[in-house]
């Protein structure tokens, strides 16, 4: 549920509108970036992930079945604590289980678990056995893994090129910077076109395994608009993309 204007615990001295935009942001909640739908208080430049503006008081997740998970402001205890989902450390609002330990970002725990832009279907796991297209390892942290079983991205790996983005092309220009979206989501087509081995194909074989690529690119913005805590901000442009390349 959405809420025009909200009074948060974490900001007492005004409340919140809800936007949306694409530009990016630093949530100050859980300190991670976003796009797309947040509470702002213009007065104050301070943000919130609607996840983190509008949290759940406990949460339970469908990987984790014994767990309770507790909506917490600041990380439990005094040692470093990272996030099971993506395995990037924790350093503001956190779900948290007190029984195993494990800990959630606000957005990481809201993760859809399938994600359908009309044309391609992506379904969260909690462990794949391929390969990511990404870092070609096949790691711990969770992954969007496409219906034809294609494509793996992992979410740490969406975090880390988001987060490489964001220091040269948001942080260095100032926060308020005038860069959208598109100037901060990085490109997958080489590292795909290399998984493809297609960098020399030609005819109709090189035709089919571009396509191919475009549509895996296409599927990296939907999880990196995920990952970011709104999954509607690309999808209405990744269908239409597809559409025109029908």
């Amino acid at each position: 549920m959405k809420y025009s204007e909200i009074s948060h615990f974490s900001h007492p001295k005004h409340k919140l509108r809800f936007e949306h935009n694409e530009f990016p942001f630093k949530c100050d909640g859980c300190k991670e970036i976003g796009i797309g739908s947040r509470y702002k208080c213009s007065i104050c430049d301070y943000d919130l992930h609607t996840h983190c503006a509008i949290p759940s008081t406990t949460l339970f997740h469908p990987f984790y079945t014994k767990c309770t998970f507790q909506f917490m402001q600041i990380p439990p205890g005094n040692t470093l604590r990272y996030c099971n989902a993506c395995e990037k450390d924790v350093n503001g609002f956190v779900y948290h289980c007190k029984s195993c330990g494990f800990d959630l970002h606000p957005c990481c725990a809201k993760l859809p678990m399938v994600l359908n832009d009309g044309e391609m279907k992506l379904y969260l796991h909690r462990k794949v056995s391929s390969p990511c297209h990404r870092c070609g390892r096949k790691g711990r942290s969770w992954s969007y893994r496409s219906n034809c079983k294609s494509y793996n991205l992992h979410v740490a790996c969406v975090r880390e090129m988001l987060v490489e983005n964001w220091y040269n092309l948001y942080m260095g220009h100032g926060k308020g910077s005038s860069r959208k979206l598109e100037a901060t989501i990085p490109s997958l087509q080489n590292t795909l076109y290399a998984a493809h081995n297609c960098r020399g194909s030609r005819g109709s074989k090189g035709k089919k395994v571009k396509k191919c690529c475009e549509i895996a690119g296409f599927a990296v913005q939907i999880v990196i608009s995920a990952v970011l805590g709104d999954p509607t901000t690309l999808i209405a442009g990744v269908v239409g993309a597809l559409m025109s390349r029908a």
